[in-house]
């Protein structure tokens, strides 16, 4: 597959270093932008604006499958992707970061007032990370969430506490609740997928999947009982913060949210019908305690800042604070977040990512979700209908994997080895980032 990237910056770079194994990578942009990554990839580099049509020629677009522009200017990338349409029949992926943009000009073909050049895919990033908090707030102590066909069936991550009954049992021995299964295990920063003579460990962190009452049940069983989620403090009032605070007023929840600009605290207020908005700075331990910020149930640090952000999740984590949630901007600083003591660190980065990933892969292979900073995919696969009926059992998978959930028309299956497969089906399998190129290509065999 031919794919340029217009944008030499890091989300290009993290774009480029995904694909360029095993595809035709063509990187544009100006000399000037381009950071040291680049040097070291495999890749053909075009000095230049991809919004001029003499330097999409130049990289001769017309042939390319895939042209994603992600540089830092909304501009620049609506452009360049209306240029690239303008020279083929090109698939196009454009980042924005001002959300008027997708609806008022018309970008995507089916928008109400549409263009004669549409992008196919519009990538706003504050939107996929604020979505992503969203999901890991409203379930007490996970650490991760993801919903599958139509929310009826889940993915949940939890951490294994110290006293926990599952501490040095076998997976087969745990009595895990029907339509359950435990899918993988991150331990000492490795993730590996179990077996049922698996030994659980405190400190894992354990990813299930399965009908989401069922986890429901095993939540409430291991993780938490009678635990909800009430009240929940937002430091910074930026697109993310604002965005976040109106979806949690939708639940009736508790919400503070510490914004530092006064300015922004009165528009904040505007816009917000319940929340309390407190004029301060998240870094100020004095006013931390004066607004009873240790009380909260979930802390979220969503400024621009990765320094402050973290300076702020310590801050609350010593305030006794169960769950911190921090918005990391580098992808280079979450495992550093984590090794620090916050909960859960999360990219927008990598929510894009993800995004890409399964624009890219088409229709009936692709990528619902990652877990662990990209360590472990969630696939969905559509098995053709002249697919063999098969039980899991028999299949000669290359690599290690687990079939999660089974969707036949609108049933939701939690499988085990003797559910038979059948053409039409559509498969979701967890594996690992190293697994999962032989998976898909092995259901693509078929």
């Amino acid at each position: 597959m031919k794919i340029i990237i217009f944008g030499a910056n890091e989300i290009g770079a993290m774009i480029a270093s995904q694909f360029y194994t095993a595809n035709d990578i063509t990187v544009i942009d100006e000399e000037k932008n381009k950071i040291d990554i680049f040097n070291k990839l495999d890749i053909s580099f075009i000095d230049g604006n991809a919004s001029d049509i003499e330097i999409l020629k130049q990289a001769n677009v017309k042939d390319a499958d895939t042209f994603i522009a992600c540089t830092d200017s909304d501009e620049l990338n609506i452009v360049a992707c209306f240029t690239a349409k303008r020279l083929g029949e090109i698939n196009t992926i454009c980042f924005v970061r001002k959300e008027s943009y997708k609806s008022t000009l018309g970008l995507t073909k089916d928008a109400e007032y549409n263009c004669d050049f549409y992008v196919d895919n519009v990538i706003l990033p504050k939107e996929l990370l604020t979505q992503e908090i969203f999901r890991i707030i409203t379930v007490a102590k996970a650490l991760d969430v993801e919903n599958f066909a139509g929310g009826r069936a889940r993915l949940l991550e939890y951490k294994i506490a110290e006293n926990s009954v599952l501490v040095n049992k076998m997976v087969k021995f745990c009595e895990f609740p029907k339509d359950t299964l435990i899918v993988g295990i991150t331990r000492d920063e490795e993730l590996f997928i179990p077996s049922g003579e698996t030994v659980l460990h405190k400190d894992d962190k354990v990813i299930f999947m399965g009908l989401s009452h069922s986890l429901d049940v095993l939540a409430g069983k291991f993780f938490h009982e009678k635990e909800f989620v009430k009240n929940v403090t937002i430091i910074g009032g930026g697109s993310v913060g604002l965005r976040l605070a109106k979806s949690l007023e939708d639940l009736k929840l508790n919400i503070k949210i510490v914004e530092r600009d006064e300015e922004r605290c009165e528009y904040l207020s505007e816009q917000l019908n319940n929340a309390l908005v407190i004029n301060g700075d998240g870094t100020d331990l004095e006013l931390l305690n004066e607004e009873d910020i240790g009380a909260s149930d979930v802390v979220v640090s969503v400024t621009n800042n990765d320094e402050k952000n973290l300076l702020c999740s310590l801050l609350v984590k010593q305030m006794g604070v169960n769950r911190v949630v921090s918005r990391v901007s580098k992808k280079t600083n979450l495992a550093l977040f984590q090794k620090v003591g916050v909960d859960i660190a999360i990219s927008s980065q990598i929510a894009s990512l993800n995004e890409i990933k399964n624009n890219i892969m088409g229709a009936n292979v692709g990528i619902l979700a990652t877990v662990e900073q990209g360590k472990g995919e969630v696939l969905k696969i559509l098995l053709s209908e002249d697919f063999k009926a098969s039980k899991i059992m028999d299949l000669k998978l290359p690599a290690k994997g687990i079939v999660g959930i089974v969707q036949r028309r609108n049933r939701i299956i939690i499988p085990n080895g003797t559910t038979q497969l059948m053409g039409g089906d559509n498969l979701i399998i967890f594996t690992t980032s190293e697994n999962a190129p032989f998976i898909r290509e092995y259901f693509k065999a078929d």
